[in-house]
């Protein structure tokens, strides 16, 4: 893929040279997007069209500018760490009829996603997945939204009654703007804790918000749920639908992690949670905060001298995860100023 994003002019030059179009519908799609399978040139491709007349998912967000097309206009995708495979080859924004609509052209990474179903995931591939969220968020620490993206203010409304009240009033409503209709209408009865402290949030949402600025933010994509989420055939992990970027705690998105994919993690939230603290300190806080003797530490130093900050935490994450898959494996302790066999270049 170029290392410069690519931005047609118009849907019909993104689509040049396509062949066997058809549509498809995801069975994990929610949105309301439009689907096709296509072939340029060859290449297996996948597109994905929407606009904020068929996407309620961009009107409950308030997702007006199209935020994937600025991402990706911005080159945040290409800033994604080696280990993310976004798939995504070109965009197009263009107006039909006056109402913009956004194409985004990608690599069909249809046999690498993790299959729809109800069975836990493998646990060396829920491993990757949160191995390469630590290294994504370590990447992006210190990034600042100069790109209007999706607030911190406006997240915990997304499914919030006043967002969903227009959404209820159209002719087909969407499934799970009914089901949140009817949880809200049960809440308060169920678990009416809970519910006092959801409807104060809703109703100032800047508190929130302003005590999460308060911690370390980094740049998300928004939505790590299995149905965006597949393996390579060499590890990396594929990240599709960048659909609520911004700038956000880390926790934010490994929460989000934890709630969608809960009946299908194979541990717990408690060791997952572990996991991927283990991976992020790899990454960051190793590099920056310890201050201990360690040889791991040494070379991911040299690292930063010699090829930035950057892909000096990527790589430390990345070699901390070998260290700790043969620790856990073979129930080793950590040697700080010994060179594991797992630390062979």
């Amino acid at each position: 893929m170029s290392l410069d994003p690519w931005v047609a002019t118009s849907v019909a030059e993104l689509l040049r040279n396509a062949t066997e179009r058809r549509p498809v519908q995801s069975v994990d799609a929610k949105s309301g997007a439009r689907f096709e399978k296509l072939i340029i040139k060859g290449r297996p491709c996948f597109l994905k069209v929407l606009s904020t007349e068929s996407d309620w998912i961009m009107r409950c967000t308030g997702n007006t500018s199209y935020w994937e097309f600025q991402v990706w206009s911005a080159g945040r995708y290409q800033a994604a760490p080696p280990v993310i495979d976004h798939a995504m080859i070109g965009m197009a924004l263009e107006s039909t009829d006056g109402a913009p609509q956004l194409a985004m052209l990608m690599e069909d990474r249809s046999d690498d996603l993790v299959p729809p179903g109800d069975q836990p995931i493998a646990p060396v591939q829920h491993a990757g997945f949160i191995e390469h969220l630590a290294i994504m968020h370590a990447a992006g620490l210190g990034w600042r939204d100069d790109l209007g993206l999706y607030p911190l203010e406006r997240r915990p409304l997304f499914f919030a009654p006043e967002t969903i009240a227009p959404e209820l009033q159209r002719g087909d409503v969407p499934v799970p703007i009914m089901v949140a209709d009817k949880g809200w209408g049960v809440l308060p009865e169920k678990d009416p804790a809970l519910a006092e402290i959801v409807t104060a949030i809703h109703r100032d949402p800047g508190q929130l918000a302003g005590l999460l600025r308060e911690t370390p933010q980094t740049f998300i994509a928004g939505d790590w749920k299995l149905g965006n989420l597949g393996t390579r055939p060499n590890g990396d992990t594929v990240l599709l639908d960048w659909a609520y970027p911004g700038e956000a705690p880390p926790a934010w998105e490994l929460a989000w992690y934890l709630a969608l994919n809960r009946s299908r993690l194979p541990e717990s939230k408690e060791a997952t949670i572990d996991r991927y603290r283990a991976a992020l300190e790899a990454a960051g806080v190793m590099l920056f905060r310890w201050r201990g003797c360690c040889a791991l530490k040494d070379w991911a130093g040299r690292l930063v001298q010699s090829k930035g900050v950057k892909k000096a935490r990527v790589a430390l994450a990345r070699k901390m995860a070998v260290v700790l898959h043969e620790m856990w494996e073979h129930g080793l302790a950590f040697a700080p100023k010994g060179r594991p066999a797992a630390l062979a270049a």
